[in-house]
């Protein structure tokens, strides 16, 4: 029987749907890795193909491709950084601007894989875009909104560690103190902007966060 999962788009050559903090983007390891968004989402719609992946907790706006030649479309389309998009995410502490960007070489930290970390000798290049949404002074926390123009690895959760700010909920990269603030990471990919893969047309999605 087919899990069922939320859709906010759903045509001949594109699907994209909203994947749970907690659950796979692909298939992983072993008995437990099976379910996955992709998993869900091919068994209603086998031509399903996977253009990104979101990490595993993570929630938010996935994008699949149906059939190679959409795959294929959206695939240079990630690449050349034409897909747009936007992140909302709570982190420690009070942010003092109003928006601005980090700017951070990020390289795999093997020793402790899976995690990356900033390397600004042998670090590819790497930026994030933020702007600040608003500040809870009861939890001491800043709400922000994220644009990830480089696509590395963890690299909104590196990033905002790296500034004095880790996202709340946070088991990799946050302190003690601050990963327990929440329980789950509070971060969420809320906006995706695209070109339509069958007739090129702008395409926009939103998906709000539940935190």
């Amino acid at each position: 029987m087919a899990i069922a999962f939320e859709r906010v788009h759903v045509d001949a050559h594109c699907i994209v749907a909203v994947k749970p903090s907690g659950l796979l983007s692909v298939v992983g390891r072993g008995e437990h890795g099976q379910d996955c968004l992709a998993a869900r989402v091919q068994a209603e719609f086998a031509d399903a193909l996977v253009v990104h992946r979101l990490d595993m907790s993570t929630s938010g706006l996935m994008l699949f491709a149906r059939g190679a030649a959409a795959q294929r479309t959206l695939s240079v389309a990630f690449a050349a950084r034409e897909v747009h998009k936007r992140y909302v995410a709570v982190v420690h502490g009070r942010v003092a601007e109003t928006q601005g960007e980090i700017d951070l070489p990020l390289l795999a930290d093997w020793p402790n894989r899976p995690k990356q970390k900033v390397d600004r000798d042998a670090g590819k290049p790497s930026l994030t875009r933020w702007r600040v949404l608003a500040f809870d002074a009861a939890r001491h926390a800043t709400r922000l909104e994220l644009e990830p123009v480089t696509g590395r690895a963890h690299q909104l959760r590196v990033h905002l560690r790296a500034i004095g700010h880790p996202i709340l909920g946070d088991a990799l990269y946050a302190p003690p103190e601050v990963m327990t603030q929440a329980d789950r990471l509070l971060l969420h990919a809320s906006s995706l902007r695209f070109a339509h893969p069958g007739n090129n047309e702008p395409i926009a999605v939103e998906s709000a966060a539940l935190f």
